[in-house]
Protein backbone atom coordinates (compact mmCIF):
# COMPACT_ATOMS: atom_id res chain seq x y z
CA UNK A 1 0.00 0.00 0.00
CA UNK A 2 1.46 3.37 -1.13
CA UNK A 3 0.80 5.63 1.83
CA UNK A 4 2.44 8.59 0.72
CA UNK A 5 0.50 9.71 -1.88
CA UNK A 6 -3.11 11.32 -1.57
CA UNK A 7 -3.94 10.56 -4.93
CA UNK A 8 -3.38 6.23 -4.67
CA UNK A 9 -3.87 6.27 -0.58
CA UNK A 10 -8.01 5.91 0.29
CA UNK A 11 -7.11 6.02 3.48
CA UNK A 12 -5.50 9.65 2.62
CA UNK A 13 -9.56 10.96 1.33
CA UNK A 14 -10.41 13.93 2.94
CA UNK A 15 -14.19 15.43 3.46
CA UNK A 16 -12.68 18.60 2.04
CA UNK A 17 -9.59 18.03 -0.50
CA UNK A 18 -9.42 21.39 -1.66
CA UNK A 19 -6.04 22.76 0.72
CA UNK A 20 -5.49 26.30 1.49
CA UNK A 21 -9.26 27.87 1.92
CA UNK A 22 -8.88 30.86 3.98
CA UNK A 23 -5.04 31.21 3.94
CA UNK A 24 -5.01 27.69 5.89
CA UNK A 25 -1.19 26.51 4.93
CA UNK A 26 0.06 23.00 5.60
CA UNK A 27 3.71 22.72 6.27
CA UNK A 28 4.24 19.10 5.91
CA UNK A 29 3.57 17.08 2.91
CA UNK A 30 2.56 13.78 3.57
CA UNK A 31 -1.33 14.04 4.25
CA UNK A 32 -1.06 11.98 7.75
CA UNK A 33 1.79 14.45 8.72
CA UNK A 34 -0.19 17.17 7.93
CA UNK A 35 -3.24 15.60 10.25
CA UNK A 36 -0.82 15.31 13.27
CA UNK A 37 0.54 19.37 12.19
CA UNK A 38 -3.23 20.11 12.44
CA UNK A 39 -4.25 18.36 15.43
CA UNK A 40 -1.07 19.79 17.69
CA UNK A 41 -1.49 23.25 15.96
CA UNK A 42 -5.44 22.77 17.72
CA UNK A 43 -6.78 25.22 20.74
CA UNK A 44 -8.26 22.95 21.29
CA UNK A 45 -5.03 20.32 21.97
CA UNK A 46 -3.33 23.49 23.89
CA UNK A 47 -6.06 23.62 26.18
CA UNK A 48 -5.51 19.92 27.41
CA UNK A 49 -3.16 21.43 29.78
CA UNK A 50 -5.59 22.82 31.78
CA UNK A 51 -7.66 19.55 32.38
CA UNK A 52 -7.48 17.25 34.83
CA UNK A 53 -5.77 13.70 34.68
CA UNK A 54 -6.71 12.99 37.91
CA UNK A 55 -6.34 15.46 40.19
CA UNK A 56 -5.32 19.35 39.62
CA UNK A 57 -1.82 19.36 41.92
CA UNK A 58 -2.31 23.34 41.51
CA UNK A 59 0.21 24.14 39.27
CA UNK A 60 3.08 22.86 40.46
CA UNK A 61 3.47 20.59 37.35
CA UNK A 62 3.90 16.83 39.73
CA UNK A 63 1.08 15.57 38.23
CA UNK A 64 0.13 14.71 34.53
CA UNK A 65 -2.72 16.72 32.74
CA UNK A 66 -4.26 15.38 29.64
CA UNK A 67 -1.82 17.49 27.35
CA UNK A 68 1.57 15.75 28.98
CA UNK A 69 -0.25 12.30 28.86
CA UNK A 70 -1.37 12.43 25.69
CA UNK A 71 1.80 13.48 24.48
CA UNK A 72 3.32 10.29 26.13
CA UNK A 73 0.51 8.10 24.66
CA UNK A 74 1.61 9.56 21.02
CA UNK A 75 5.53 8.54 22.09
CA UNK A 76 4.40 5.00 23.07
CA UNK A 77 1.61 4.89 19.96
CA UNK A 78 4.55 5.87 17.73
CA UNK A 79 6.90 3.13 19.52
CA UNK A 80 4.70 0.43 18.54
CA UNK A 81 3.35 1.60 15.25
CA UNK A 82 7.25 1.48 14.42
CA UNK A 83 7.61 -1.53 15.88
CA UNK A 84 5.22 -3.54 14.01
CA UNK A 85 5.97 -2.25 10.43
CA UNK A 86 9.31 -3.06 10.56
CA UNK A 87 8.59 -6.94 12.01
CA UNK A 88 7.19 -9.92 11.45
CA UNK A 89 3.77 -8.43 11.98
CA UNK A 90 3.59 -5.89 9.16
CA UNK A 91 2.27 -7.83 6.77
CA UNK A 92 -0.75 -9.16 9.05
CA UNK A 93 -1.13 -5.49 9.75
CA UNK A 94 -0.84 -4.24 5.87
CA UNK A 95 -4.08 -7.12 5.15
CA UNK A 96 -6.19 -5.44 7.96
CA UNK A 97 -5.73 -1.99 6.28
CA UNK A 98 -2.58 -0.51 7.40
CA UNK A 99 -0.17 0.78 10.45
CA UNK A 100 1.19 3.87 9.64
CA UNK A 101 3.04 5.76 12.48
CA UNK A 102 2.19 9.29 11.58
CA UNK A 103 -1.51 7.98 11.56
CA UNK A 104 -1.30 6.34 14.91
CA UNK A 105 0.78 9.39 16.45
CA UNK A 106 -2.16 11.65 15.22
CA UNK A 107 -4.44 9.74 16.68
CA UNK A 108 -3.06 9.57 20.02
CA UNK A 109 -2.03 12.97 20.02
CA UNK A 110 -6.38 13.44 19.49
CA UNK A 111 -7.40 11.13 21.13
CA UNK A 112 -8.86 13.02 24.41
CA UNK A 113 -9.31 16.09 22.70
CA UNK A 114 -13.18 16.02 23.99
CA UNK A 115 -12.46 15.42 27.53
CA UNK A 116 -14.10 17.95 29.51
CA UNK A 117 -13.30 20.15 32.53
CA UNK A 118 -12.37 17.93 35.76
CA UNK A 119 -11.90 14.55 33.44
CA UNK A 120 -13.82 11.35 33.59
CA UNK A 121 -15.86 12.75 36.83
CA UNK A 122 -16.84 15.96 34.57
CA UNK A 123 -17.54 13.67 31.45
CA UNK A 124 -20.07 11.72 33.74
CA UNK A 125 -21.81 14.78 35.45
CA UNK A 126 -22.11 16.01 31.66
CA UNK A 127 -23.42 13.03 30.40
CA UNK A 128 -25.90 12.73 32.92
CA UNK A 129 -26.97 15.85 32.56
CA UNK A 130 -27.17 15.87 28.71
CA UNK A 131 -29.58 12.88 28.66
CA UNK A 132 -32.04 13.31 31.64
CA UNK A 133 -32.20 17.20 31.50
CA UNK A 134 -31.60 17.88 27.88
CA UNK A 135 -33.11 14.86 26.38
CA UNK A 136 -30.21 13.78 24.17
CA UNK A 137 -30.30 10.43 23.37
CA UNK A 138 -26.74 9.72 23.15
CA UNK A 139 -25.81 11.93 26.02
CA UNK A 140 -21.89 13.08 26.71
CA UNK A 141 -18.77 10.72 25.80
CA UNK A 142 -15.36 12.02 25.78
CA UNK A 143 -14.61 10.13 22.81
CA UNK A 144 -17.40 10.97 21.01
CA UNK A 145 -16.46 14.35 21.67
CA UNK A 146 -13.06 14.39 20.29
CA UNK A 147 -14.59 13.07 16.89
CA UNK A 148 -17.43 16.04 16.93
CA UNK A 149 -14.05 18.30 17.75
CA UNK A 150 -12.25 16.93 15.06
CA UNK A 151 -14.99 17.28 12.30
CA UNK A 152 -17.32 19.54 13.26
CA UNK A 153 -16.43 22.11 16.07
CA UNK A 154 -12.82 22.99 15.55
CA UNK A 155 -12.36 25.74 13.20
CA UNK A 156 -8.39 25.11 11.79
CA UNK A 157 -9.49 23.49 8.89
CA UNK A 158 -9.48 24.36 5.49
CA UNK A 159 -13.13 24.29 5.70
CA UNK A 160 -14.27 26.08 8.97
CA UNK A 161 -15.54 22.84 10.02
CA UNK A 162 -13.66 20.55 11.75
CA UNK A 163 -9.74 19.89 10.85
CA UNK A 164 -10.44 18.08 7.56
CA UNK A 165 -8.32 15.07 8.47
CA UNK A 166 -7.45 11.98 6.46
CA UNK A 167 -9.76 8.70 6.78
CA UNK A 168 -7.20 6.99 8.18
CA UNK A 169 -6.80 9.24 10.93
CA UNK A 170 -10.21 10.04 11.60
CA UNK A 171 -10.91 6.12 11.58
CA UNK A 172 -8.01 5.63 14.19
CA UNK A 173 -9.69 8.10 16.50
CA UNK A 174 -12.66 5.49 17.33
CA UNK A 175 -11.77 3.66 19.61
CA UNK A 176 -15.06 2.53 20.26
CA UNK A 177 -16.16 2.23 16.90
CA UNK A 178 -19.69 2.65 17.15
CA UNK A 179 -22.77 5.04 18.44
CA UNK A 180 -24.32 5.28 21.21
CA UNK A 181 -27.41 3.47 20.13
CA UNK A 182 -27.95 3.44 16.48
CA UNK A 183 -24.94 2.30 14.75
CA UNK A 184 -24.13 0.09 13.20
CA UNK A 185 -26.50 -3.01 12.96
CA UNK A 186 -27.10 -4.83 14.68
CA UNK A 187 -25.56 -2.79 17.29
CA UNK A 188 -22.26 -4.32 19.41
CA UNK A 189 -24.14 -4.23 22.77
CA UNK A 190 -26.22 -7.03 21.67
CA UNK A 191 -23.27 -9.56 20.38
CA UNK A 192 -23.01 -12.54 22.80
CA UNK A 193 -19.83 -11.55 23.75
CA UNK A 194 -20.01 -7.72 23.36
CA UNK A 195 -16.91 -5.63 22.71
CA UNK A 196 -15.00 -3.70 25.79
CA UNK A 197 -17.70 -0.82 26.49
CA UNK A 198 -20.38 -1.42 24.07
CA UNK A 199 -22.02 -3.83 26.65
CA UNK A 200 -21.51 -2.31 29.42
CA UNK A 201 -24.22 0.44 29.82
CA UNK A 202 -23.44 2.91 32.80
CA UNK A 203 -27.23 3.13 34.62
CA UNK A 204 -29.92 0.50 33.21
CA UNK A 205 -30.34 -1.27 30.09
CA UNK A 206 -31.96 0.37 26.96
CA UNK A 207 -29.66 3.36 27.31
CA UNK A 208 -26.94 1.87 25.29
CA UNK A 209 -23.37 1.35 25.26
CA UNK A 210 -21.21 2.92 28.10
CA UNK A 211 -18.51 3.84 25.53
CA UNK A 212 -18.86 4.93 21.94
CA UNK A 213 -16.93 7.13 19.76
CA UNK A 214 -19.81 9.26 18.01
CA UNK A 215 -22.67 10.70 18.22
CA UNK A 216 -25.59 10.90 15.90
CA UNK A 217 -24.58 14.33 14.38
CA UNK A 218 -21.53 12.97 12.88
CA UNK A 219 -22.73 9.60 11.78
CA UNK A 220 -21.38 10.79 7.74
CA UNK A 221 -18.01 11.65 8.59
CA UNK A 222 -18.05 8.56 10.99
CA UNK A 223 -19.41 6.05 7.37
CA UNK A 224 -17.04 7.90 5.44
CA UNK A 225 -13.63 6.91 7.36
CA UNK A 226 -14.74 3.50 8.34
CA UNK A 227 -16.20 3.02 4.57
CA UNK A 228 -12.31 2.70 3.69
CA UNK A 229 -11.81 -0.15 5.91
CA UNK A 230 -14.63 -2.50 4.98
CA UNK A 231 -13.56 -6.11 4.29
CA UNK A 232 -10.86 -5.26 5.91
CA UNK A 233 -11.71 -5.42 9.88
CA UNK A 234 -15.19 -5.88 10.89
CA UNK A 235 -18.13 -3.07 11.81
CA UNK A 236 -17.54 -3.03 15.24
CA UNK A 237 -13.41 -3.58 15.60
CA UNK A 238 -10.76 -0.80 15.63
CA UNK A 239 -8.74 -0.39 12.77
CA UNK A 240 -5.17 -1.46 13.41
CA UNK A 241 -3.67 2.06 14.12
CA UNK A 242 -7.11 2.94 16.54
CA UNK A 243 -5.67 -0.50 18.39
CA UNK A 244 -2.44 0.78 18.52
CA UNK A 245 -3.65 3.78 20.23
CA UNK A 246 -5.74 2.22 22.19
CA UNK A 247 -2.97 -0.04 23.62
CA UNK A 248 -0.50 2.95 23.86
CA UNK A 249 -3.53 4.76 25.94
CA UNK A 250 -3.66 1.59 28.40
CA UNK A 251 0.58 0.90 28.74
CA UNK A 252 0.83 4.87 29.47
CA UNK A 253 -2.14 5.16 32.11
CA UNK A 254 -1.04 2.04 33.79
CA UNK A 255 2.35 3.51 34.37
CA UNK A 256 2.71 7.41 34.98
CA UNK A 257 -0.39 7.72 37.41
CA UNK A 258 1.48 5.41 39.56
CA UNK A 259 4.83 7.39 39.30
CA UNK A 260 2.34 10.90 39.68
CA UNK A 261 0.99 9.64 43.35
CA UNK A 262 4.60 8.38 44.14
CA UNK A 263 5.65 11.63 44.16
CA UNK A 264 3.43 13.54 45.81
CA UNK A 265 3.09 11.40 48.29
CA UNK A 266 -0.64 9.91 48.04
CA UNK A 267 0.48 6.12 46.83
CA UNK A 268 2.02 4.59 49.91
CA UNK A 269 4.48 1.63 50.61
CA UNK A 270 2.53 -0.52 53.53
CA UNK A 271 -1.14 -1.11 52.16
CA UNK A 272 0.60 -1.78 48.55
CA UNK A 273 2.84 -4.08 50.05
CA UNK A 274 0.18 -5.65 52.45
CA UNK A 275 -2.26 -6.11 49.25
CA UNK A 276 -0.20 -7.70 47.09
CA UNK A 277 1.72 -9.94 49.57
CA UNK A 278 -1.21 -10.98 51.12
CA UNK A 279 -2.69 -12.32 47.98
CA UNK A 280 0.67 -14.05 47.02
CA UNK A 281 1.32 -15.56 50.45
CA UNK A 282 -2.72 -16.59 50.58
CA UNK A 283 -3.69 -17.23 46.81
CA UNK A 284 -4.95 -20.93 47.15
CA UNK A 285 -7.12 -20.08 50.70
CA UNK A 286 -8.87 -16.86 49.15
CA UNK A 287 -9.82 -18.77 45.53
CA UNK A 288 -11.60 -21.41 47.92
CA UNK A 289 -13.88 -18.84 49.53
CA UNK A 290 -17.19 -18.06 47.68
CA UNK A 291 -18.04 -14.77 46.53
CA UNK A 292 -20.09 -13.63 49.34
CA UNK A 293 -17.51 -14.34 51.90
CA UNK A 294 -14.89 -12.20 49.78
CA UNK A 295 -17.03 -9.26 49.58
CA UNK A 296 -18.00 -9.04 53.09
CA UNK A 297 -13.56 -9.13 53.65
CA UNK A 298 -12.77 -6.70 50.80
CA UNK A 299 -10.78 -4.26 53.26
CA UNK A 300 -8.89 -6.85 54.73
CA UNK A 301 -5.52 -7.10 52.38
CA UNK A 302 -5.24 -9.59 49.32
CA UNK A 303 -9.17 -9.53 49.03
CA UNK A 304 -9.33 -6.74 46.55
CA UNK A 305 -6.99 -8.49 44.37
CA UNK A 306 -8.63 -11.76 44.35
CA UNK A 307 -12.02 -10.28 43.29
CA UNK A 308 -9.82 -8.92 39.87
CA UNK A 309 -8.55 -12.23 39.16
CA UNK A 310 -12.66 -13.77 39.34
CA UNK A 311 -13.39 -10.98 37.35
CA UNK A 312 -10.73 -11.70 34.77
CA UNK A 313 -12.15 -15.05 34.29
CA UNK A 314 -15.54 -14.10 34.02
CA UNK A 315 -15.01 -11.23 31.41
CA UNK A 316 -11.70 -11.86 29.48
CA UNK A 317 -11.75 -15.48 29.48
CA UNK A 318 -9.87 -15.43 26.22
CA UNK A 319 -6.95 -14.26 27.72
CA UNK A 320 -6.92 -14.71 32.07
CA UNK A 321 -4.83 -16.94 33.03
CA UNK A 322 -4.32 -17.79 36.75
CA UNK A 323 0.11 -18.62 36.67
CA UNK A 324 0.17 -15.65 34.32
CA UNK A 325 -1.79 -13.75 37.07
CA UNK A 326 0.29 -14.81 39.53
CA UNK A 327 3.43 -14.23 38.07
CA UNK A 328 2.22 -10.92 37.07
CA UNK A 329 1.48 -9.72 40.93
CA UNK A 330 4.81 -11.36 41.50
CA UNK A 331 6.28 -8.77 39.35
CA UNK A 332 4.32 -5.82 40.17
CA UNK A 333 5.55 -6.69 44.11
CA UNK A 334 9.44 -7.01 43.09
CA UNK A 335 9.46 -3.28 40.74
CA UNK A 336 7.05 -1.51 42.45
CA UNK A 337 6.43 -2.50 46.27
CA UNK A 338 10.10 -3.22 46.52
CA UNK A 339 11.41 -1.13 43.82
CA UNK A 340 9.81 2.48 43.46
CA UNK A 341 7.46 2.71 46.64
CA UNK A 342 10.55 1.51 48.92
CA UNK A 343 11.89 4.64 49.58
CA UNK A 344 9.83 7.95 50.05
CA UNK A 345 9.86 10.60 47.34
CA UNK A 346 12.17 13.43 48.12
CA UNK A 347 12.80 14.99 45.37
CA UNK A 348 16.49 14.31 45.40
CA UNK A 349 18.60 13.19 42.02
CA UNK A 350 18.27 9.78 43.51
CA UNK A 351 14.56 9.46 44.14
CA UNK A 352 13.72 11.13 40.53
CA UNK A 353 16.26 8.71 38.74
CA UNK A 354 14.33 5.82 40.02
CA UNK A 355 10.75 7.13 39.11
CA UNK A 356 12.47 7.59 35.32
CA UNK A 357 14.02 4.03 35.25
CA UNK A 358 10.78 2.63 36.75
CA UNK A 359 8.81 4.49 33.62
CA UNK A 360 11.42 3.95 31.23
CA UNK A 361 11.60 -0.07 31.73
CA UNK A 362 8.06 -0.87 32.10
CA UNK A 363 7.37 1.26 28.58
CA UNK A 364 9.87 -0.87 27.05
CA UNK A 365 8.43 -4.10 28.83
CA UNK A 366 5.12 -3.71 27.87
CA UNK A 367 5.79 -2.36 24.11
CA UNK A 368 7.66 -4.94 23.66
CA UNK A 369 4.82 -7.69 24.33
CA UNK A 370 2.63 -5.78 21.58
CA UNK A 371 1.45 -8.15 18.20
CA UNK A 372 -0.57 -8.50 16.13
CA UNK A 373 -3.92 -10.97 15.94
CA UNK A 374 -5.20 -12.17 12.90
CA UNK A 375 -8.65 -13.43 14.63
CA UNK A 376 -9.21 -11.32 18.08
CA UNK A 377 -11.48 -11.87 20.83
CA UNK A 378 -14.22 -9.47 21.03
CA UNK A 379 -12.92 -8.07 24.27
CA UNK A 380 -9.93 -6.72 22.27
CA UNK A 381 -8.54 -5.25 18.92
CA UNK A 382 -6.04 -6.45 16.15
CA UNK A 383 -3.23 -4.93 18.54
CA UNK A 384 -2.83 -6.48 22.23
CA UNK A 385 -0.23 -7.42 24.75
CA UNK A 386 1.07 -11.00 24.90
CA UNK A 387 -0.71 -12.30 28.22
CA UNK A 388 2.23 -11.61 30.82
CA UNK A 389 2.56 -7.99 29.65
CA UNK A 390 -1.73 -7.97 29.46
CA UNK A 391 -1.70 -8.96 33.25
CA UNK A 392 0.83 -6.95 34.47
CA UNK A 393 -0.86 -4.06 32.69
CA UNK A 394 -4.06 -5.16 34.51
CA UNK A 395 -2.39 -5.27 38.17
CA UNK A 396 -0.77 -2.05 37.93
CA UNK A 397 -3.81 -0.63 36.87
CA UNK A 398 -5.47 -2.09 40.02
CA UNK A 399 -3.22 -0.39 42.02
CA UNK A 400 -3.64 2.83 40.81
CA UNK A 401 -7.60 2.08 41.10
CA UNK A 402 -8.06 0.18 44.88
CA UNK A 403 -4.99 3.09 46.46
CA UNK A 404 -5.93 6.28 44.47
CA UNK A 405 -9.18 6.58 42.64
CA UNK A 406 -10.87 4.78 45.57
CA UNK A 407 -9.99 7.60 48.49
CA UNK A 408 -12.75 8.96 49.99
CA UNK A 409 -10.57 12.77 49.74
CA UNK A 410 -10.86 12.12 46.67
CA UNK A 411 -14.43 11.02 46.15
CA UNK A 412 -15.10 14.22 48.71
CA UNK A 413 -12.98 16.48 46.06
CA UNK A 414 -14.84 15.11 42.84
CA UNK A 415 -18.27 15.72 44.21
CA UNK A 416 -17.58 19.39 44.75
CA UNK A 417 -16.49 19.33 41.03
CA UNK A 418 -19.08 17.72 40.12
CA UNK A 419 -21.61 20.70 41.59
CA UNK A 420 -19.57 22.75 39.95
CA UNK A 421 -20.14 21.49 36.63
CA UNK A 422 -23.83 21.51 36.98
CA UNK A 423 -24.32 24.74 38.74
CA UNK A 424 -22.30 25.80 35.58
CA UNK A 425 -24.95 23.96 32.82
CA UNK A 426 -27.61 25.22 34.96
CA UNK A 427 -26.63 29.41 34.56
CA UNK A 428 -25.75 28.90 30.59
CA UNK A 429 -28.93 27.34 30.20
CA UNK A 430 -30.63 29.95 32.12
CA UNK A 431 -28.89 32.67 30.25
CA UNK A 432 -29.90 30.64 26.41
CA UNK A 433 -32.99 31.21 27.96
CA UNK A 434 -33.68 34.90 29.07
CA UNK A 435 -34.74 36.49 26.06
CA UNK A 436 -33.37 40.14 27.54
CA UNK A 437 -30.24 38.78 27.66
CA UNK A 438 -29.97 36.42 24.39
CA UNK A 439 -28.43 39.24 22.17
CA UNK A 440 -24.96 39.40 24.97
CA UNK A 441 -24.49 35.34 24.89
CA UNK A 442 -20.93 34.77 24.62
CA UNK A 443 -20.29 34.80 20.83
CA UNK A 444 -18.57 31.15 21.05
CA UNK A 445 -21.68 29.89 22.76
CA UNK A 446 -24.41 31.61 20.12
CA UNK A 447 -22.41 29.83 17.22
CA UNK A 448 -22.19 26.90 19.06
CA UNK A 449 -26.14 27.13 19.01
CA UNK A 450 -26.36 27.94 15.87
CA UNK A 451 -24.17 25.01 14.64
CA UNK A 452 -26.00 22.91 16.69
CA UNK A 453 -29.55 23.67 15.72
CA UNK A 454 -28.83 23.39 11.66
CA UNK A 455 -27.17 19.82 12.58
CA UNK A 456 -30.37 18.78 14.25
CA UNK A 457 -32.58 20.14 11.60
CA UNK A 458 -31.30 18.10 8.90
CA UNK A 459 -31.31 15.21 11.36
CA UNK A 460 -35.22 15.76 12.13
CA UNK A 461 -35.86 16.26 8.46
CA UNK A 462 -33.40 13.39 6.80
CA UNK A 463 -33.17 10.95 9.82
CA UNK A 464 -35.53 11.03 12.38
CA UNK A 465 -35.21 7.32 13.83
CA UNK A 466 -31.77 8.85 15.25
CA UNK A 467 -33.63 11.72 16.97
CA UNK A 468 -34.81 9.27 19.25
CA UNK A 469 -35.23 10.57 22.96
CA UNK A 470 -33.53 9.98 26.31
CA UNK A 471 -36.82 7.92 27.08
CA UNK A 472 -37.62 6.09 23.96
CA UNK A 473 -39.89 8.36 22.56
CA UNK A 474 -39.54 9.98 18.84
CA UNK A 475 -38.53 14.17 19.09
CA UNK A 476 -40.17 16.03 16.49
CA UNK A 477 -41.25 19.69 16.21
CA UNK A 478 -39.43 22.84 16.25
CA UNK A 479 -39.56 23.47 20.03
CA UNK A 480 -37.74 19.85 20.49
CA UNK A 481 -35.67 20.47 17.68
CA UNK A 482 -34.59 24.25 19.26
CA UNK A 483 -34.06 22.35 23.01
CA UNK A 484 -31.38 19.67 21.33
CA UNK A 485 -29.57 22.30 19.90
CA UNK A 486 -29.67 24.64 23.00
CA UNK A 487 -28.73 21.30 25.20
CA UNK A 488 -25.70 20.22 23.19
CA UNK A 489 -24.84 23.78 22.88
CA UNK A 490 -24.06 24.17 26.41
CA UNK A 491 -22.87 20.66 26.53
CA UNK A 492 -20.40 21.53 23.64
CA UNK A 493 -19.50 24.82 25.43
CA UNK A 494 -18.47 23.64 28.88
CA UNK A 495 -16.84 20.32 27.41
CA UNK A 496 -14.27 23.09 25.72
CA UNK A 497 -13.25 24.79 28.62
CA UNK A 498 -10.06 24.45 30.84
CA UNK A 499 -10.43 23.88 35.00
CA UNK A 500 -9.58 27.21 35.52
CA UNK A 501 -11.95 28.47 32.72
CA UNK A 502 -15.05 26.50 34.30
CA UNK A 503 -14.44 28.03 38.10
CA UNK A 504 -13.53 31.34 36.89
CA UNK A 505 -17.15 30.90 34.82
CA UNK A 506 -18.91 30.14 37.02
CA UNK A 507 -17.53 32.55 39.86
CA UNK A 508 -18.69 35.42 37.36
CA UNK A 509 -22.28 33.87 36.58
CA UNK A 510 -22.56 33.92 40.48
CA UNK A 511 -21.67 37.02 41.04
CA UNK A 512 -18.54 36.33 42.88
CA UNK A 513 -16.05 37.70 40.41
CA UNK A 514 -14.48 41.24 41.75
CA UNK A 515 -14.14 42.19 38.02
CA UNK A 516 -15.65 41.77 34.97
CA UNK A 517 -11.96 40.99 32.83
CA UNK A 518 -10.19 37.76 32.94
CA UNK A 519 -7.02 36.70 31.31
CA UNK A 520 -7.80 33.24 32.21
CA UNK A 521 -11.49 33.34 30.18
CA UNK A 522 -12.25 34.75 26.52
CA UNK A 523 -16.09 35.47 26.06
Amino acid sequence: MDQGSEHTDPRAARRDPVAGVGGFTDLATSPFRIDRDRIAASPFFARLGGVTQVVNAGGAGLLHNRLTHSLKVAQVARAIAERITSGPDAALADKLGGCDPDVAEAAALAHDLGHPPFGHLGEQTLDRIARHRFGLADGFEGNAQTFRIITTTDVRGPSASGLDLTAAVRAAVLKYPWLRLHHPAPHPSGMAVPPRGAGEPREVPGTGAAKFSAYATELDDFEQARAVFAGRVEGWQQTVEASVMDTADDIAYAIHDLQDFHRIGVLQHAPVAAELGEWLERATELAALDDETLHAGLRRPGRSLERLRRRMHAKDAWIGDDDAFAAAVARVHAELVDGLLAAEFDGSIEAEQATAAFSANWTARLVDGVYVLAAPSTRTGHVSLRPAQWHEVQVLKFVHRRFVLLRPDLALHQRGQAGLVTSLVDALDAWLLDRDEVSRLPRRLHDLVELAHAEYTVLARSAPELLVGATGERVSGADAVRGLARGRAVVDFVASLTDKQAVTLLDALSGRAAQPWSDSFVL
